[in-house]
């Protein structure tokens, strides 16, 4: 029996006709769903402009979200709701200066009213030179009587702050670091009408000192 050797091209056209090609769109499709996107298109897709198109649009959504969160910070310091107060506003020791300011009658939180009444004064007065000189002393004693008892008010707090959130050191000493800016926030709260102040005192009379 002769055996004879088939032709490379019977053979390739044999192979073609069994194995599909791969180039062709309709079975991609079958595999995959879809033909595959270009490494461009996909670039393109994924591309997302820096600047809005619609500027307009993009500021007045800004301008509302800045009018939410200040609308929600100013209900917040109404409220006592710490989650959405300003950080300055935020943390335990802010807290606690607030209370024991709240709590103290200070002679800054009539000091507005005092010199509104000196500068009025003052306008009367303005014919008479000696009158006049009398009347800015009297505003100047004001100013340096308040000064005096503001500083009255921080040393004392100072200390509760140090007996309050100090830490004790080798010596058996409490020790406690200020942080910075914490005797303006004191002061400044202590200088505004009692019922103006923003975060809203959490008592309404004087005399309920934090614990």
């Amino acid at each position: 029996m002769i055996f004879r050797k088939p032709d490379t091209a019977d053979s390739a056209a044999t192979g073609s006709a069994d194995s599909p090609s791969t180039e062709d769109p309709a079975i991609t499709r079958a595999g995959k769903g879809r033909p595959t996107p270009k490494r461009r298109e996909a670039a393109a897709k994924n591309q997302r402009p820096l600047v809005p198109n619609d500027r307009k649009a993009a500021r007045k959504v800004n301008k509302d979200k800045m009018r939410e969160e200040r609308n929600r910070e100013y209900k917040a310091m109404q409220t006592g709701d710490e989650r959405y107060m300003p950080v300055r506003d935020k943390g335990p020791v802010r807290r606690y200066i607030r209370d024991h300011v709240d709590a103290r009658w200070n002679l800054g939180e009539f000091f507005l009213p005092v010199a509104f009444l000196f500068i009025f004064l003052n306008l009367l007065v303005m014919q008479s030179p000696t009158l006049g000189a009398l009347v800015l002393l009297g505003l100047y004693a004001v100013v340096f009587i308040t000064l005096i008892d503001a500083v009255i008010m921080w040393q004392r707090l100072k200390r509760r702050l140090r007996d309050k959130f100090g830490t004790v050191g080798a010596d058996g000493t409490k020790t406690y670091d200020v942080p910075r800016g914490t005797m303006m926030y004191a002061v400044m709260r202590a200088f505004q009408l009692r019922r103006s102040r923003l975060p809203k005192p959490m008592h309404k009379k004087h005399g309920v000192w934090p614990e």
